[in-house]
């Protein structure tokens, strides 16, 4: 019982392949992002910033960019370094990722947190 099936043909090659949908960002992109923009609110240099939180300024960066995937301590460490509570962090976190969802453009903003660390 051979059956004739043809051969698979990479996506790109078919021509009623449709564009895949935009990825959801990661929630260490959008709290890396919400981590920068706070710091540039307040005006601070990432030393400054590190120095407070009790980490170097090299993992701070890396946060920032959405490289480490921080503990929750780091979080609340740098969160209370930047003098906003973990609750408002998280819902600023929540409010870009939902934004990003329901934008077609890239970069989600944290002016929900902006307004909370006010």
């Amino acid at each position: 019982m051979a059956s004739s099936i043809p051969p698979l043909r990479p996506a790109i090659d078919r021509p009623d392949s449709k564009p895949s949908p935009a990825r959801e960002p990661l929630w260490r992109h959008a709290l890396g992002e919400c981590f920068r923009g706070l710091r540039h609110e307040r005006g601070e240099k990432l030393s400054e910033t590190a120095r407070r939180a009790g980490v170097s300024p090299q993992y701070l960066s890396e946060i920032e960019r959405g490289v480490k995937e921080p503990s929750s301590e780091m979080i609340a460490a740098v969160a209370g370094a930047l003098d906003v509570t973990l609750v408002d962090l998280t819902l600023a976190v929540a409010e870009s990722l939902r934004s990003a969802r329901n934008s077609t453009s890239r970069g989600a903003t944290c002016s929900v947190a902006y307004a909370l660390a006010a």
